[in-house]
């Protein structure tokens, strides 16, 4: 199963949190690469960063320990999460799905 995983950052955070602990993180996702696809902050509209997407394959029970274990977590940089269960039905030019 693939899953999209959104981060809410708290609002209140300290600046410094992400760049502190960044080096860390990077080393949790490249150790955990065979199940995280993808990760990355998101953008507000002025472009600074903020909160944060992965792409996750596996349980929902792995999607939620990788959350946990990830150095973030315990900093309180993230406010919540939510794990959303995806299908990808396009990719590449390409429908994936018959269409009846």
């Amino acid at each position: 199963m693939t899953y999209v995983i959104l981060f809410e950052d708290a609002p209140d955070a300290d600046p410094d949190i992400r760049r502190t602990h960044m080096a860390r993180h990077l080393e949790f996702l490249e150790r955990n690469a065979d199940r995280i696809a993808a990760a990355g902050p998101l953008a507000d509209p002025q472009g600074a960063g903020r909160d944060g997407l992965w792409i996750v394959t596996g349980t929902m029970e792995e999607a939620e320990r990788l959350v946990r274990e990830d150095p973030f977590w315990p900093t309180g940089l993230r406010k919540s999460y939510a794990i959303i269960e995806w299908r990808q039905v396009f990719a590449g030019g390409k429908r994936l799905i018959p269409m009846p």
